[in-house]
């Protein structure tokens, strides 16, 4: 009777040890995957403040650039396009947000070529508004990709990747990366 007690006790402790350590690493993965959920809603609150600006700084552009419709037209376009992102699906609106960022800078580089827009005060507070809304979506970004690197660094070493295959948790890969289009020197013509 003895030895069964000893027997049922070292099983006891043995799944103590193993299950505290996982339950433990299974409640980390949670905070860390609901930390990306917030960073990611930041994101989100930021880029739709910047997309609140650009109706005002196209109606402001449009009236002194009318020449200038295809990039007027490629900003309201990729709006439009990151509008009707599905809200959930993270890649289609960072893929959004890339089409809108590429417009948006085209747009930005018309001042160069009209002088009078860029003494035009409206336009330059629009222009500090959007600048201080890129410096917050940069810094949500880097945010957002630093809560994703440390969730993956977590679903990937042990002893945390084994709560991670228990329990389900995969790799989230929607970084927010530069694209090609955001990596490219904006020509001004004069």
């Amino acid at each position: 009777m003895k030895s069964i007690l000893v027997g049922v006790g070292v099983l006891v402790v043995a799944a103590l040890v193993i299950v505290v350590p996982l339950m433990g690493s299974k409640n980390d993965l949670v905070r860390e995957k609901n930390d990306i959920d917030g960073k990611w809603a930041q994101v989100d609150n930021d880029i739709k403040r910047r997309a609140d600006l650009i109706p005002n700084l196209v109606a402001t552009v449009q009236g002194y650039a009318k020449q200038e419709q295809s990039v007027i037209t490629a900003v309201a376009n990729a709006r439009a396009a990151l509008g009707g992102a599905t809200s959930g699906d993270r890649a289609g609106e960072i893929k959004a947000n890339d089409q809108l960022t590429g417009a948006l800078s085209r747009l930005l580089v018309l001042q160069e070529a009209y002088p009078d827009l860029k003494s035009n005060q409206e336009f330059m507070k629009l222009q500090d508004q959007l600048e201080g809304t890129e410096n917050r979506i940069a810094i949500s970004r880097r945010d957002y990709n630093l809560a994703i690197q440390k969730y993956n660094t977590d679903v990937e070493l042990f002893p945390k990747s084994l709560a991670a295959g228990i329990f389900g948790f995969k790799r989230d890969d929607a970084y927010f990366k530069t694209t090609d289009e955001e990596k490219k020197v904006p020509t001004v013509k004069f």
